[in-house]
Formats: C-alpha cells, sequence, structure tokens
C-alpha cells in the first residue's frame, strides 16, 4: 500500500510538472474570459520619412496619365517617349523626404507622411481632379521595399519584407518560424523609430494584454528580439566558460610543450 501511494505521488508529481512546463510556452494564457472587442482603425502601416513608395495612375485614356508616372515633371513627349515612360511606369520609385514631404509630377509637394496608402491614393486622385487634369483618374501606391527585422531566439532569424497594411506580432514571429522553445515569451522587445524618436516596447504573449499595446500592430523598420530564457542563458554561460577553459588548457599545453622543446 506504501509502495502504490509512493507511486501515485510520483506521477502526480511528474503530471503537475509537465503541465506547469507546457504552460510557459503557451500563448495568451488569460483568455478565457476574452470578450469581442472593437479594433482600432489606427492599425495600418503609415507612411514616415525616407520610404520609398511606387506610384501608378491610370485612366481610361492612358496617354493623360502618362505625364503623372514620369520621372520629373511635364515636358512635351513624343510618341516613342509616350510609350516608353508607359512601359516603365511600374517602375518609378519616389522617396519621401526628411519632412515626410512627397515630390508628384505636374501636381507638386505633397505632404504624406502619417498617411497610409489608401489615404496616399485618394489625396493624389483628388488633386489631379480638382486640378482639371483628369476625371477618372484611379492611383496604386505600393510600398518599394518595406521590412521589418527579426532577432533572437525564433527559428530563422533574419530580415523579411512585409506586403500587408495590418501586419501583427503574430504575424511577424511567424514570418521568422515562431519562437524556439527557449525562448522567454513574458518579454519580447520591439524597437521602432518614430517622428524622429526611438521608443523600446515590450510584450507579454501569455497575457491578453498584448491587444492594446501600441506595438501589437508592427510598423515598417520595427526590430523585434526575443530573448532567451534563464537554461538558454546558463547554458550559453557553461558553453563560453568551458570554451574558455578548453582554450586556456590547450595555450598552456603548447607553452609547456615550446618549454620543453628549447630546454632539451
Amino acid at each position: 500500500m506504501k509502495r502504490f501511494f509512493l507511486l501515485a505521488l510520483l506521477a502526480a508529481t511528474l503530471s503537475f510538472a509537465a503541465c506547469d512546463s507546457q504552460k510557459r510556452i503557451w500563448y495568451l494564457q488569460d483568455t478565457a474570459d476574452f470578450m469581442p472587442e472593437q479594433i482600432e482603425q489606427q492599425t495600418q502601416i503609415r507612411i514616415q520619412p525616407l520610404d520609398r513608395l511606387t506610384i501608378v495612375v491610370n485612366s481610361k485614356d492612358p496617354e493623360l496619365a502618362v505625364p503623372f508616372n514620369a520621372a520629373t515633371g511635364f515636358t512635351a513627349l513624343t510618341p516613342a517617349a509616350t510609350s516608353s515612360i508607359s512601359s516603365s511606369s511600374s517602375l518609378q520609385v519616389r522617396t519621401v523626404d526628411e519632412k515626410g514631404m512627397l515630390q508628384m509630377p505636374i501636381i507638386g509637394e505633397l505632404k504624406v507622411a502619417g498617411l497610409t496608402r489608401s489615404e496616399l491614393s485618394r489625396l493624389i486622385a483628388d488633386k489631379i481632379m480638382t486640378g482639371g487634369y483628369i476625371n477618372d483618374p484611379t492611383v496604386n501606391v505600393q510600398f518599394a521595399d518595406m521590412k521589418i527585422s527579426v532577432l533572437g531566439e525564433v527559428l530563422r532569424p533574419g530580415s523579411y519584407a512585409i506586403t500587408h497594411d495590418k501586419v501583427t506580432i503574430f504575424d511577424a514571429l511567424a514570418m521568422a518560424g515562431d519562437l524556439t522553445i527557449y525562448a522567454q515569451r513574458t518579454d519580447i522587445m520591439v524597437y521602432r523609430e518614430v517622428d524622429g524618436r526611438r521608443t523600446i516596447e515590450f510584450l507579454d504573449l501569455t497575457s491578453k494584454d498584448i491587444f492594446s499595446s501600441p506595438a501589437f500592430y508592427i510598423q515598417q523598420n520595427d526590430a523585434i528580439y526575443v530573448k532567451p530564457n534563464k537554461y538558454r542563458a546558463q547554458a550559453g554561460e557553461i558553453n563560453q566558460n568551458r570554451s574558455f577553459y578548453i582554450s586556456l588548457t590547450s595555450t598552456a599545453i603548447a607553452i609547456a610543450t615550446l618549454i620543453v622543446t628549447i630546454t632539451k
């Protein structure tokens, strides 16, 4: 009977330890009472200074749109030049300057920092129509090269291109292959530059409070760092010390060998 009790106690202890170990790697552990909530509208990626954009203006009459897709302002265009610009307009990349301004052919300079792609598309179309240039413009705005960096305890650390206007921290970690089992899930660091200011936000992936963090939705050029947990940190320290002592021993042996060789 005593032996059976000890076995049962051991089984219960192992089961509890296994559950506790599993819980350490679960996401959103406190969502049992989570209620649906309205998502804020300020979640889309917004244009920032030095962003590079491709902007293509179209119309039912393609020739009317050609000057707006040119690399420079309006000039008298020959048929050959018109054909050349029309075929390469999708490759024109325009850079937002340090003040958040964008230079567009014909319509001039626009304040674009803080706008979404759709907002900029509407702004350009309105400028073209109010200027009397085209009655039916359609404007397509894309980010030319938008990326984020994911570092630390993830399966595939590195830089990743993002193509969507709404990217969450979970999307970013999924791009990098998710966290390893050695990742610290309660202290994910998101480094960001906004309006000339550097900020660092810390996210707890185990809590639903993450949804209210300003870093839940990732912005272009964000850097995400996943810290190692104490087990990985201890293992790294042991390996580093082991490497140091092995190197020290090898050096000592080499010196001793050299001394013996010289004194023979």
